[in-house]
């Protein structure tokens, strides 16, 4: 018993030693596309600080060249009640519950893949049969008995022999698959922190435009009181009515969009929390409960790479095409499949373990295609698929590069805006107050008052339009730097580790 198990033991191990010695992985390695060379973002380099204007809102930003971005970049705002609604939002959200099960099920197709090719498959197998047999067929007197229990017992080992790399290369690609949705996760995470932050400063807009616009509506109102009072004692021109009462029902209708827009923002952000409009308690932001951050970090163009999580997830595509281009490359090759059974065989079950019971057999095969000219297109298919990934890749990035340059410039351009419209509210406020003086002495009749607090107010829209502008160019600029360094996926290591091999 002792030498029968020697004897295939040492057939597996020499044979074994032979093919490892020969074994390769075909097909390209995958290698970190270089980061851009381009220096600055825009064609004009950046201003030390954007404008300044009066106000909260109004104060000048600095770009400060950072490593990295924090990841909880909201928190720049200071608003507690702020900062809760983002945790909230990415606790509860569905997307991110959705995108984290794709996740899991990356890896653990991975994990059961790997299981499975890496290692090889060992099944036990325990059977009886009860048989009968032809006496006469073999020369037995038919008086002999011909009836007989068999019982077997065995042990069957399948392997198939990597020799070059196909199960390798296929498994770098699944990793690379889990790298992918990892990113997708953390791409998900970005764009609903960025949405719940944008949806509080529309909000806050909107309803500081609403008074805003009811405050003038109402002044038009005062004015088309008075034209009456004027129509109907003769001193006023039923025209002047008219225009005031078109005037009035125009603002208005200004209004009730405003209002759906707010009751959309509301029902946006209910949704972006995980809770149905109706049963969602949201709440209520005012543009003073932010403030606008001083300073904007900004990363140079040769760190984005690692900083956005849409570019890392194109180059986790394209890791994927590669791998999958080796695997096209190794069905060009002989396959190896090594295979071998230990068991017992005996006529009782007492006898199934004893001596001379033994049964073995050792096999392996090797498969190398003659003619098939599918594999050769199969091949040229996962080159072309390849190519497309680096193509996709590079449009990611001037996409990303786009982003950001678009984000410096309306923080730039808006600023200016801003100032703009904070000088044109000054001076509609100082209009005002001298008319107000003007009436107080009687100089000034009470619809020229009105005017002018009508043309107040609409220049106060303009102003709140822009404040809300500036908040929200900043949070553009949080999500275009990639929104804060993401964890390392679970399955880079390994990736790594097999492209080495």
């Amino acid at each position: 018993m002792q030498n029968f198990f020697a004897t295939p033991r040492v057939m597996w191990m020499a044979l074994g030693a032979a093919l490892l010695a020969g074994c390769t992985t075909v097909g390209p390695d995958f290698k970190t596309p270089p980061a851009p060379g381009v220096k600055q973002y825009t064609r004009q380099a950046l201003p030390t600080q954007t404008a300044s204007a009066p106000g909260a809102m109004g104060a000048a930003q600095r770009f400060e060249t950072v490593d990295s971005i924090a990841p909880d970049w909201w928190r720049a705002y200071g608003s507690a009640r702020l900062d809760d609604l983002v945790n909230t939002a990415l606790r509860s959200s569905p997307t991110l519950a959705a995108a984290e099960a794709t996740l899991r099920q990356a890896q653990q197709t991975y994990a059961a893949q790997a299981g499975s090719t890496l290692y090889p498959t060992v099944n036990g197998k325990l059977g009886a049969s009860r048989n009968q047999t032809n006496a006469a067929s073999v020369g037995q007197s038919s008086n002999a008995s011909n009836i007989f229990n068999l019982y077997n017992a065995s042990i069957a080992v399948n392997y198939n022999f990597d020799l070059f790399g196909g199960n390798r290369r296929a498994l770098e690609a699944l990793a690379a698959q889990a790298n992918y949705q990892q990113y997708q996760l953390d791409g998900a995470r970005l764009t609903l922190a960025a949405n719940v932050v944008t949806a509080a400063f529309t909000q806050a807009q909107l309803a500081a435009q609403i008074d805003a616009s009811e405050a003038i509506l109402k002044a038009q109102q005062n004015q088309l009181e008075i034209a009456v009072k004027r129509f109907d004692l003769g001193a006023a021109a039923r025209t002047d009515v008219l225009t005031l009462q078109t005037q009035v029902e125009q603002t208005r209708a200004t209004i009730p969009p405003l209002r759906n827009r707010l009751e959309q923002t509301d029902h946006l952000l209910a949704v972006l929390l995980g809770q149905a409009p109706g049963a969602a308690d949201i709440p209520r932001f005012t543009l003073a409960d932010f403030h606008l951050p001083q300073t904007l970090p900004v990363v140079v163009p040769s760190a984005l790479v690692q900083q956005r999580p849409d570019i890392q997830a194109s180059a986790a595509l394209l890791h994927a095409a590669t791998a999958q281009y080796g695997v096209a490359v190794s069905n060009l090759y002989p396959q190896i499949n090594l295979s071998a059974n230990l068991g017992t065989q005996a006529l009782t079950l007492g006898a199934l373990f004893g001596p001379g019971s033994t049964v073995w057999a050792l096999a392996g095969q090797l498969a190398q295609p003659l003619f098939n000219a599918g594999l050769k297109a199969g091949a040229n298919a996962a080159e072309a698929s390849l190519q497309a990934a680096g193509a996709n890749y590079q449009q990611t990035v001037l996409q990303a590069l786009r982003n950001v340059a678009d984000a410096l410039r309306a923080l730039d351009n808006d600023a200016q805006t801003l100032q703009a419209q904070a000088a044109a509210d000054a001076s509609a406020q100082e209009s005002l107050k001298l008319v107000d003086q003007q009436y107080q002495l009687g100089a000034a009749s009470y619809l020229q008052l009105l005017t002018a607090q009508q043309q107040a107010q609409q220049t106060r829209i303009g102003l709140i339009s822009a404040q809300a502008q500036r908040l929200s160019d900043s949070a553009a600029l949080y999500q275009a730097m990639g929104g804060g360094v993401l964890a390392q996926p679970a399955t880079q290591a390994q990736t790594a580790k097999m492209s080495a091999h």
